[in-house]
């Protein structure tokens, strides 16, 4: 099997933000804005991810709770959870998240490449690379290729709704 991590980490700037313990940065581009957390409308039979669906302004946007998503210990709301609101693939995407830390500029020399480990214990394929600045980790994602995979099911009843 080929490695997937085709869309390799590029110096730029990435919103940073908190899940427990660890600094995930995602591409500044994929955000639309940063919105503070409200509870949304659940919805029958959706994983535990995906919280639900809210109206911003008279579009209808799914909610994944990326805590959950990808296996935080806890998953508390407070006045720091935010939603990060994401284009992507030309849809939009609210992602919860514990608190929103500020935008960082990387060059491609503060960027090393994601670790390699087993895939059957642990799923880095969204993991694009590890951003280092001084003492600070960052772990910078692929969150459109995350928001699009098939497990989510966020991208599929688009391109279906399209066939039809």
């Amino acid at each position: 099997m080929v490695n997937q991590k085709a869309h390799v980490p590029h110096n730029g700037e990435y919103l940073t933000f908190r899940l427990g313990s660890e600094e995930y940065g995602i591409d500044i581009l994929k955000v639309q804005e940063i919105r503070s957390y409200e509870q949304p409308t659940r919805i029958a039979n959706a994983p535990e991810f995906i919280k639900g669906v809210v109206n911003l302004r008279g579009v209808i946007v799914p909610i994944v709770d990326l805590r959950l998503k990808l296996g935080c210990a806890t998953a508390e709301y407070n006045s720091f959870t935010v939603v990060i609101v994401l284009n992507v693939k030309n849809r939009v995407v609210g992602a919860v998240v514990d608190s929103v830390s500020d935008v960082l500029e990387l060059s491609r020399d503060a960027i090393r490449p994601a670790p390699e480990l087993s895939s059957a214990a642990v799923d880095t394929s969204f993991i694009t690379g590890i951003g280092a600045i001084n003492e600070r980790m960052l772990i910078l994602m692929d969150i459109e290729g995350l928001m699009s995979s098939a497990d989510m099911g966020l991208m599929d009843s688009v391109t279906s709704a399209a066939a039809n």
